[in-house]
């Protein structure tokens, strides 16, 4: 009535995934630290510590200092602003 069925040991989705994987390690190893990637030695004068100002300065462009706030600010016009609707009560 029943047979017994021999189980079958399929290894061909393992493998694949397996590759899939080594593939994708690989690739991140090249892509990362390939002779590409290395750090380029460059000149002191880009390290140079230099500012907007400068840079707006060696392109020829005329600056202008921006005016102070006043001390005072003035009233700002239209209404007041409502009181909140659940004001928080006080602790007696």
């Amino acid at each position: 009535m029943f047979k017994n069925y021999e189980r079958k040991q399929s290894f061909g989705p393992i493998v694949i995934a397996a590759a899939v994987a080594a593939f994708g390690l690989l690739s991140l190893v090249i892509v990362n630290h390939g002779p590409w990637n290395r750090p380029q030695i460059q000149s002191p004068e880009v390290h140079r510590d230099t500012t907007t100002r400068d840079a707006a300065q060696a392109v020829g462009a005329k600056i202008t200092p921006t005016e102070p706030k006043p001390a005072l600010e003035p009233e700002a016009p239209g209404p007041k602003p409502a009181q909140p609707a659940n004001p928080v009560p006080s602790q007696n």
